[in-house]
């Protein structure tokens, strides 16, 4: 039996815009206009997922996906960072970040660490693999990079080496735990990225 997953991350949104730490802000409205437009690009799914952020709920509804809210596809908890931009916590935290972006079991905002939310998306990823047909899921460049790095069996230092631009769609195929990439493709046509 074959499983296909293709993850979509979600439209561009202030956050993601201002490289902060997820915290629950909506999509722009050029991104939302953006996902609407890319609608019908979507092949059939058997079953669609959406990650229980904001941006990625309102990313499927854009991209009229009929999607269950699945909360084992939440983004990685950044603990006391959510909210905050990269640059600020950089800022304040130097020594911290530093250490959170070399080591994947660091954790020095008191949420998960690389290489626990791999494994927790590892798990996901297992049991979608039951699913005999394509799932659809909307989720964070994260739970992407996360996906990526368990399918091809890499380092968990990859995970930072993966770029996962607002609005792609990447795919895996696979049968018994072995995971193939699809490498990801624009879902919008928009010359402005």
């Amino acid at each position: 039996m074959t499983s296909r997953v293709i993850l979509i991350s979600p439209a561009m949104s202030e956050a993601l815009r201002e490289a902060r730490f997820d915290d629950g802000r909506p999509l722009e409205d050029g991104g939302a206009a953006r996902a609407r437009s890319a609608a019908g690009l979507l092949p059939r799914a058997g079953r669609a997922l959406t990650a229980p952020g904001v941006r990625c709920r309102q990313t499927a509804s854009a991209l009229g996906l009929d999607a269950d809210e699945a909360p084992g596809l939440a983004g990685l908890d950044v603990g006391r960072w959510r909210g905050r931009t990269l640059a600020e916590v950089s800022a304040a935290e130097p020594e911290a970040v530093a250490g959170w972006l070399s080591d994947p079991a660091a954790a020095p905002h008191g949420g998960e660490s690389v290489r626990e939310f791999c494994g927790r998306i590892a798990n996901w990823l297992a049991e979608a693999g039951e699913f005999s047909g394509r799932t659809v899921a909307v989720v964070e460049p994260d739970v992407v990079r996360a996906v990526t790095v368990g399918a091809l069996g890499a380092p968990g230092a990859a995970f930072w080496r993966i770029d996962v631009p607002p609005l792609h769609a990447v795919e895996f195929s696979g049968r018994a735990g072995r995971w193939n990439l699809h490498p990801g493709r624009p879902l919008d046509r928009s010359p402005d990225r």
